[in-house]
């Protein structure tokens, strides 16, 4: 289930960073954070508070990392459970996996 007005932003620098989503009406935000090696990505954490979950929060997050992953040609290494899940269910990311 999508969220509307749900806000995916970037935070970081070349080394490490993260991703928040900002869910309209709420102070909390869910987090994607992740750290480079090797010219890739490795998303190491995916935090989604309780208040916010079970609304699509994580998926939109890990969405956010494919897309950029996509447009800046970088590989990605799931460490998170949660991404390692989704890299499963989503055989056409593969040759994103570094």
């Amino acid at each position: 289930m999508a969220i509307e007005g749900l806000k995916i932003t970037r935070h970081g620098g070349p080394s490490k960073g993260e991703y928040r989503a900002h869910v309209p009406g709420s102070r909390s935000f869910g987090r994607l954070t992740w750290f480079e090696q090797n010219g890739a990505r490795v998303a190491d954490h995916t935090i989604v508070p309780p208040e916010i979950g079970g609304r699509g929060v994580a998926g939109a997050l890990v969405q956010a990392l494919i897309a950029d992953a996509r447009d800046q040609g970088f590989g990605i290494v799931p460490q998170c459970s949660y991404v390692e899940a989704q890299f499963r269910r989503h055989p056409d990311w593969a040759d994103l996996r570094a």
